[in-house]
């Protein structure tokens, strides 16, 4: 993915505009998945502005549809007379054969749809990454925790023998 790209105003244009950066740590994600979001108006110029938050949200099912819960988008504060509720559940655009998939992932396998990030493609549209996976345990967290260490120390040697 492109990095993101700000104008002059401070906006992202195209782009991540929030990150759940602990759910690979807390996941073993085993497939990605891009999905469309519905949003209104003043939601997307929060989002521009990069004041999202996505640490403790979720993705489930709610009557047949895929769902964003407890995503927090904050109002958005330039005089905008429409309000919104910060962490209303969010309808995710996927297609239906897809849908199914995850949802029968979901029930039958134990997996969990963990939002990834919140960007905004080429064209300016919001996209969610959504990851399907399998919380892990302690000892797996341990071990992600050493495979990291290692490998910033091995870049270091690497880069101090020249």
């Amino acid at each position: 993915m492109a990095p993101p790209t700000k104008k002059k105003s401070g906006l992202i244009s195209h782009g991540i505009a929030a990150q759940n950066r602990r759910a690979r740590f807390n996941y073993a994600i085993k497939e990605t998945i891009e999905a469309g979001v519905v949003l209104k108006g003043p939601e997307v110029k929060s989002l521009r502005h990069g004041r999202a938050t996505l640490t403790e949200a979720w993705a489930g099912e709610r009557e047949g549809e895929l769902f964003l819960f407890n995503c927090y988008i904050p109002e958005y504060q330039g005089g905008v007379l429409s309000r919104f509720e910060p962490r209303a559940p969010r309808k995710l655009l996927v297609k239906a054969k897809q849908r199914d998939q995850l949802l029968g992932a979901i029930g039958r396998d134990g997996m969990t749809l963990v939002p990834l990030d919140i960007h905004f493609n080429e064209r300016g549209m919001a996209k969610v990454q959504l990851g399907l996976g399998a919380g892990k345990n302690k000892a797996d967290k341990r071990a992600t925790v050493a495979a990291r260490d290692w490998q910033r120390d091995k870049a270091r040697l690497m880069r101090d023998r020249g």
